[in-house]
């Protein structure tokens, strides 16, 4: 592992003040910053679309439709609710799609094209240390990302509000992308994009492998964070009989379902691909059966969820950020001298 190199500075260099420091970062990313803000303002204004006149138009399309009841032939507006289907999907996978665009961006342009180029290095010269220069660099599009992600969360959330009850085909709130939209958790894997690209950033200090490295990392810890939801708060377990034919079905968040049986075991539920009814009931009563078991999060869980899974994420990117800072000081430590002893001759 090669150092970098952080020369000291000369005692006629400027140590600039933070407003400054600040004003430089900004201008030096202007593009990146142009883009974010494009992006934030086009989001909002689509969402606000979403949530008024599409919503509108899809609810009055399907109030048409329930109308129609068995009459063949029925008008009804079906290009407004496809146009509300469609627009709701993309609009939100884009949102949850934001962690990925903040980790490319922190690892190509934020870290590793200044190592590369030797912007960085330039810095450092400057009167600005390594520490501080990573840790104004991790700040302020912090700030940035945690505004415009909280507010494009916000609009969304209103939106898919907007059409509950109103709209057949709305998404329910334990979709997983909608899921994450509608929540503080898609603030919280933003700042980890930001911290786990910077951190490639450092370890691989060329634009293109740490775009590939920040992009690996953060949808690694977007699948990890999925997967361990359901399991970061009790949930509840429900029981019902047999005679009951959707007993098993669940309205929530699954974490297991399957078979009671008679001494209160609960065992998974085998496929059945009996030609009869009877074949399947023979199967239930040879396995001892006596009821379906499910065990999922109600909606009642929805925020408890959601605050359990931001809290694992934002630790994760704490120890990201932990884990760039001592990376940084330990490549770009001054070595020590070696020590030298004298020798006396008697």
């Amino acid at each position: 592992m090669t150092a970098l190199t952080a020369p000291a500075a000369p005692s006629t260099a400027p140590v600039h003040g933070g407003p400054r420091l600040t004003r430089w970062l900004l201008r030096l990313h202007r593009p990146a910053l142009i883009v974010w803000t494009v992006l934030v303002l086009l989001g909002s204004a689509l969402l606000l679309w979403l949530a008024g006149p599409l919503t509108d138009a899809a609810a009055e399309g399907w109030r048409q439709y329930n109308a129609c009841g068995m009459t063949p032939r029925c008008a009804y507006d079906q290009d407004a609710i496809l146009l509300y289907k469609s627009a709701y999907n993309y609009l939100t996978v884009a949102l949850t799609g934001l962690p990925l665009l903040v980790a490319a961006w922190a690892g190509a342009a934020l870290t590793g094209r200044e190592l590369e180029s030797g912007t960085a290095q330039l810095a450092w010269t400057q009167g600005v240390g390594p520490t501080r220069w990573l840790a104004l660099r991790m700040a302020v599009p912090a700030a940035a990302i945690t505004a415009g992600t909280s507010l494009l969360v916000l609009l969304h959330r209103r939106a898919w509000s907007a059409a509950q009850g109103r709209v057949d085909n709305g998404k329910p709130w334990h979709d997983v992308w909608t899921f994450h939209a509608n929540g503080p958790t898609t603030v919280a894997l933003a700042l980890a994009g930001l911290a786990v690209g910077v951190l490639a950033g450092l370890l691989r200090r060329r634009t293109l492998p740490a775009l590939v490295l920040g992009l690996a990392l953060t949808a690694g810890v977007w699948i990890t964070a999925q997967q361990l939801m359901p399991h970061l708060w009790p949930a509840v377990t429900e029981v019902t009989g047999l005679d009951d034919r959707y007993g098993h079905l669940y309205s929530g968040v699954e974490v297991d379902h399957g078979l009671v049986t008679a001494s209160g075991a609960h065992i998974p539920q085998p496929e059945c691909h009996a030609a009869t009814s009877g074949g399947c009931g023979q199967m239930l009563e040879n396995l001892d059966a006596v009821g379906y078991y499910n065990t999922y999060h109600p909606v009642s869980h929805y925020w408890p969820l959601q605050l359990t899974t931001g809290a694992l994420v934002l630790a994760v990117a704490g120890l990201c950020t932990a884990a760039a800072f001592w990376l940084l000081r330990r490549r770009t430590a001054t070595p020590r001298a070696p020590r030298t002893t004298q020798r006396t001759t008697a």
